[in-house]
């Protein structure tokens, strides 16, 4: 049975309800919050995120890969080890851009997934 919860971003759907999400859209969504939120951005969980934004103007090399796919993995860990088991986070940096690939296994459903991240 796949959970319903708030969709992110939060958003109002067509009949005026506040969005939601369920199974694979949930978990990408939840994923997508971790790692776009940065630590001491959300009110009463001060610890909550990565600060993966905080990493946007830092040298596109391969420290930058490294740092980040370390501080996903740990965020993805500590935040929702209830709902996935993260199998790999790979990064590849090109010129300008940093793509962030992270797969998954879903805990319910014992489904394989990726969520691609692109910045």
């Amino acid at each position: 049975m796949d959970l319903t919860s708030m969709a992110f971003p939060f958003g109002v759907d067509d009949l005026g309800r506040v969005g939601s999400a369920t199974g694979d859209a949930n978990i990408r969504a939840k994923i997508l919050e971790v790692v776009l939120t940065a630590p001491g951005e959300r009110v009463g969980m001060p610890e909550f995120g990565c600060g993966l934004r905080d990493l946007v103007f830092d040298p596109n090399n391969d420290i930058l890969a490294a740092t980040t796919e370390f501080a996903i993995t740990k965020a993805l860990q500590k935040w929702m080890s209830d709902d996935i088991v993260v199998q790999s986070v790979d990064t590849q940096n090109q010129d300008s851009t940093l793509q962030i690939l992270v797969t998954y296994v879903r805990r319910d459903s014992l489904e394989a997934a990726q969520v691609k991240i692109t910045f």
